[in-house]
């Protein structure tokens, strides 16, 4: 079988948009067993209520959830067990210092296949106030308005 090259996104978190200002990025690779790859390839994931801590000295993510394979019988893991993040250990303390320190949180944004490998789009975000999620609605609202607008003018 060939190695596929490439990027091809899985899944993504958009409810971390919503509730959170995104302030850094970095990709991470996943520990899964063999019917967790098959059952990420087929789409069978959910990031909502995912997040990031540091245990042990080693990277968790927590509240992923993956769906039982449904050929992988008694070779299936528990759909929302904790995983361990592939991360260098430079990474993961400063990622743990920002976190301690400053009230960040780490979030994952998205899932994707990276030359064939599960890949994790890890978020550096800060939570958002209610004011703040309002005042995000309203610049996408206005910037909607103005797109069908210049449309509707023929300038677009």
């Amino acid at each position: 079988m060939a190695i596929q090259k490439g990027v091809k996104t899985i899944a993504n978190n958009k409810k971390a948009f919503h509730d959170y200002f995104i302030e850094d990025r970095l990709e991470a690779g996943i520990e899964l067993a063999g019917t967790e790859v098959k059952s990420i390839r087929a789409g069978k994931v959910n990031l909502k209520d995912s997040f990031c801590q540091v245990k042990n000295g080693e990277m968790m993510v927590y509240g992923m959830h993956i769906s039982p394979y449904e050929k992988g019988n008694i070779f299936n893991r528990d759909p929302m067990r904790d995983r361990r993040l592939l991360l260098h250990k430079r990474e993961i303390l400063r990622l743990q210092a920002k976190v301690q320190q400053d009230g960040y949180a780490l979030i994952p944004l998205s899932l994707y296949l990276k030359d064939s490998r599960v890949k994790v789009e890890l978020g550096l975000a800060r939570g958002k106030k209610l004011y703040d999620k309002r005042a995000t609605a309203a610049e996408r609202s206005a910037k909607r308005d103005m797109d069908r607008a210049m449309k509707s003018q023929g300038r677009y």
